[in-house]
């Protein structure tokens, strides 16, 4: 019997198509668990006033950041893993493009987490809707 012919009985079909099915997370469960670590970084003062991805201006007052993937509008809490500090920001442009960082946050949003003086700092993404 060949593979083809294997496909013809139902119960066969069934289990294949079931296992297939099982084996491949829903996409809003992953959305709902994604979790990232990485470096973050925030906004220079002059890109302050400039459009982001989403069409919006960015102001460095507001709680906001970029990311490359997650999408536009998303809520995310930022985790500084030194000092434990948090911060949920709204992902409103596409980046960083600086090697090896994951997020870009505004001033506002990096100053609740005790970023801006260091600059740079270890974090942890929770993806929250």
């Amino acid at each position: 019997m060949t593979l083809r012919q294997w496909w013809k009985i139902p119960a066969l079909s069934a289990l294949a198509i079931g296992l297939v099915l099982q084996a491949a997370p829903a996409s809003a469960e992953y959305q709902k668990t994604f979790q990232q670590h990485g470096k973050a970084s925030y906004y220079a003062r002059r890109l302050h006033g400039q459009k982001t991805a989403s069409g919006e201006v960015l102001d460095n007052s507001r709680l906001v950041a970029s990311h490359k993937t997650l999408p536009l509008g998303s809520r995310v809490r930022v985790t500084n893993l030194r000092n434990n500090r948090s911060v949920t920001v709204r992902i409103t442009d596409r980046g960083p493009y600086a090697r090896g960082r994951i997020i870009d946050l505004s001033q506002a949003a990096a100053s609740q987490i005790g970023l801006l003086q260091a600059g740079v700092a270890q974090v942890q993404l929770v993806r929250l809707d």
